[in-house]
């Protein structure tokens, strides 16, 4: 049994692995495993605006209290308020749940150590293996439930044997949870100021939804805050990091230094400059890295980026004497990589940005502080900040493909990825790999020319379909795109 992907459990909320039976034994399973290590274990819990986050809460601290653990309930709280408190309170483990940037219908759950950091892949094995054996006991689940499932009259078919799975009686949000975790924000930058500052805050309806504005108007700075009013369905939805366009727009309208969109759980955060250009996490690390070491707190002079990262940050940080660390796509990645070299500041594209002196995860919020407090103090245009970065052309495209053999072990693609690198030398790139949770092939090329690395995208593209590509329905007279 396969639950977690390359960031935690995601699926549609009512069915495997987010339906009753599943997620209450994850909670006991998850309980009896912190508690071989030690003391009474206790776990914080927080998540996102999805309607179904309260019952997937109330799920959850059932299982963890049959398996001997108790909750502590954040309320909606973005993602890395949850790895913060862990640390804060001592906690064994923390529980997110949320599906981040995916439609409300989804959700997810999101596991942390009590260091604070993304639990290995190698504890969540441990788990997955934990709940295959407790399946066997146990009847099979019932018809995945409706969206608003009644806890006080749960289905006994999708009972796990031997645990009521209704929420411990008195368990309740303690707000003030959530306040230690935004005033721990405004002390990790110093409480600097942003008078004089006006920027366009876009919540996605989501975690950060009445959070981030009020923490940059505590500053002091003038905020416009767009798509903050969620209500369970439109998380996500026409905004956010996934959608930043509105956000940008609102830049000039309302004549704002600049402008912010978080996804769904406020783990990333996407800007825009004053002109209304989105900036990307590639030039939010460049800002943020240069900005450390002009102050002599960036050491080592390097930062870790994911091979998704544009070369164009690459040769930008160079002239800087900041060298680039390359790594596997996914802010546990990041992280890791970090950890391994002794680098402080790494981030994807995505706009997940780590500072291990100030966070363990991606934090959007975090994110969002930083750089308005560097547009501040610098007294100059987001995007004269970012003069030095310049992006190369870059082709992201998928292909959906039957199985995941080895790509580089596939002659034809093998042969088509070897005169892409020959034709663009040291003046691009080529990064080939497979989707973590869908069943696709992903070719990303940068070079100088946009319709070169298109053509030689092409030739890819074309390789791996007939290789490994899905096979086309029947009926028509060419494959799935």
């Amino acid at each position: 049994m396969t639950l977690f992907g390359t960031d935690g459990i995601r699926a549609p909320f009512g069915r495997p692995p987010l339906d009753r039976a599943t997620v209450v034994a994850l909670g006991a399973e998850l309980a009896a495993m912190l508690g071989e290590d030690g003391a009474d274990p206790v776990v914080v819990v927080a998540g996102d605006t999805r309607a179904s986050t309260p019952t997937l809460w109330g799920w959850l601290a059932a299982g963890l209290a049959a398996g001997g653990a108790g909750a502590r309930l954040a309320g909606v709280l973005p993602t890395p308020g949850v790895a913060w408190l862990v640390r804060e309170l001592g906690a064994a483990a923390g529980v997110a749940v949320s599906a981040s940037h995916n439609p409300a219908s989804d959700n997810g759950i999101k596991l942390f150590g009590g260091d604070g950091f993304k639990w290995p892949v190698e504890r969540e094995r441990a788990l997955e293996e934990r709940l295959a054996r407790a399946s066997a006991g146990r009847a099979a689940p019932a018809d995945p439930v409706p969206a608003n499932p009644d806890l006080a009259s749960p289905d006994p078919a999708s009972r796990p044997t031997g645990v009521d799975d209704r929420p411990p009686v008195g368990l309740e949000v303690e707000p003030a949870l959530a306040g230690r975790y935004l005033a721990g924000l405004l002390e990790a930058g110093g409480n600097r100021r942003l008078e004089g500052l006006r920027v366009v805050v876009d919540s996605a309806h989501g975690a950060a939804a009445g959070r981030a504005a009020e923490l940059l108007r505590q500053l002091g700075a003038e905020v416009v805050s767009l798509f903050d009013r969620p209500d369970g369905a439109n998380i996500n939805r026409g905004c956010g990091s996934t959608h930043p366009q509105e956000m940008a727009r609102a830049v000039r309208r309302h004549g704002a230094a600049c402008g912010v969109a978080f996804d769904g759980d406020a783990d990333r955060a996407l800007f825009a400059d004053e002109t209304g250009e989105v900036r990307d996490g590639d030039a939010l690390l460049y800002l943020w890295a240069r900005g450390l070491k002009s102050e002599g707190r960036l050491d080592p002079p390097a930062v870790v980026a994911t091979t998704m990262s544009n070369l164009g940050l690459e040769r930008a940080l160079a002239a800087d004497g900041i060298a680039v660390e390359r790594c596997g796509v996914g802010d546990r990645e990041v992280v890791a990589a970090m950890l391994r070299t002794g680098i402080r500041l790494g981030g994807e594209q995505s706009g997940h940005l780590v500072h291990l002196d100030l966070s363990t995860t991606g934090d959007g919020l975090l994110t969002a502080l930083e750089v308005a407090r560097r547009v501040a103090a610098a007294g100059r245009p987001l995007s004269r900040l970012l003069d030095g970065f310049r992006r190369y052309p870059q082709v992201l495209r998928n292909v959906r493909v039957a199985s995941k053999p080895q790509l580089l072990g596939l002659p034809r693609v093998a042969a088509a990825a070897r005169a892409a690198e020959e034709r663009l030398g040291d003046r691009g790139r080529l990064v080939l790999r497979y989707s973590g949770t869908e069943p696709l092939a992903r070719v990303m090329l940068e070079g100088p020319d946009q319709a070169e690395i298109e053509a030689l995208a092409a030739e890819i593209l074309e390789a791996i379909r007939a290789e490994v590509g899905e096979p086309q329905p029947a009926g028509t007279g060419e494959r799935p795109r």
